[in-house]
């Protein structure tokens, strides 16, 4: 059952009770519609089944496990810039990882998708990816020996529909609540942090806090930050229709940031201090280009001496959750 407690011991609170959503007391309040979909045991343990299952791809090769990988915090192997799908075929965006999803407003780069529950389907039905049609995803799970025992016991109906299926999936990545690395230890004063780190949260406070906000580190929303000032893939203007979206893409949580690579949608950097290095030396002008990267002086970017970039990331790898990366209630069975 969901229950959102304010509570000092999260991982106490978790520990009693490990299919149960408990928000993190310093969390916003979670955008998720719980009410029609509580958390079970059971429906955790079928949405766990079912996402590392290559049923739902039409060769039965592909998962979601394929592309979201529990030590790479959920985000693809850092050998696959683009998501690799059936026969091969190759995306257009890289996969981020998945964390925190019961507190986001809307989902994928551009927000094409505003509820959790719809996030699946896109993968599934998508033609480089997994390349199935729902209907037919369905038809095996009711055909398959093990999954409509388990339906049962997750839902109490001997029915088995998308609806279900996606409420299943939904269950077990709602669980993917990530608040417990040194800088989460570090609020709660278990943790120090060094002279570097101190120095590296101060200057993230300064000059990426704009974007990157709050305990979830993400702003949640859209802008361009000058990698590209001609854009082969419109972004969020997709979705909106507005010009003024063009290139502008959704702000990524920083949290689990070191374990991520590649960085951006296009998977253009390899490494944080490429990441700042762009951000002090190459940010590219357009007519979307995020305002904050505009200096007074008319100069584009967010200077940084190679000792801040140092510090910076000293400060990011603070965000790496040892913890969400190891736990077990997310290996496959």
């Amino acid at each position: 059952m969901y229950c959102f407690t304010a509570c000092q011991d999260d991982s106490l609170q978790r520990a009693k009770s490990p299919y149960e959503f408990v928000a993190p007391s310093n969390f916003p309040a979670p955008t998720y519609t719980f009410y029609n979909n509580s958390i079970t045991e059971e429906g955790f343990k079928l949405g766990r089944k079912i996402f590392f299952d290559p049923i739902l791809s039409i060769d039965g090769s592909i998962s979601c496990s394929s592309c979201h990988d529990q030590t790479l915090a959920f985000a693809d192997n850092p050998l696959h810039p683009f998501s690799i799908g059936i026969d091969g075929l190759v995306g257009t965006r890289n996969a981020p990882g998945l964390a925190n999803l019961a507190f986001n407003r809307e989902f994928f780069w551009d927000g094409g998708v505003t509820h959790l529950d719809f996030v699946p389907i896109n993968a599934i039905e998508s033609p480089v990816e997994m390349g199935e049609d729902i209907t037919a995803v369905i038809a095996k799970i009711k055909n398959d020996a093990e999954y409509p025992a388990l339906f049962e016991a997750a839902f109490n109906t001997t029915e088995i529909n998308m609806p279900l299926l996606m409420d299943a999936l939904a269950q077990f990545m709602l669980l993917m609540v990530s608040n417990n690395s040194k800088y989460d230890a570090y609020l709660k004063g278990e943790e120090t942090l060094t002279d570097q780190e101190l120095k590296g949260l101060q200057l993230f406070d300064q000059k990426c806090e704009s974007c990157h906000s709050g305990i979830l580190f993400t702003n949640q929303g859209y802008f361009n930050n000058g990698i590209d000032s001609v854009f082969s893939d419109s972004g969020r203007a997709a979705i909106s229709a507005n010009p003024l979206d063009i290139g502008k893409f959704k702000v990524p949580t920083l949290r689990n940031i070191s374990v991520t690579a590649p960085y951006m949608h296009n998977a253009r950097f390899n490494s944080l201090d490429a990441v700042l290095d762009h951000y002090a030396n190459t940010v590219l002008p357009s007519n979307s280009l995020a305002t904050s990267l505009v200096q007074a002086n008319g100069d584009l970017g967010i200077p940084l001496s190679i000792e801040e970039k140092e510090a910076i990331i000293a400060f990011l790898e603070t965000l790496t959750d040892y913890e969400f990366l190891n736990d077990p209630r997310f290996f496959k069975e």
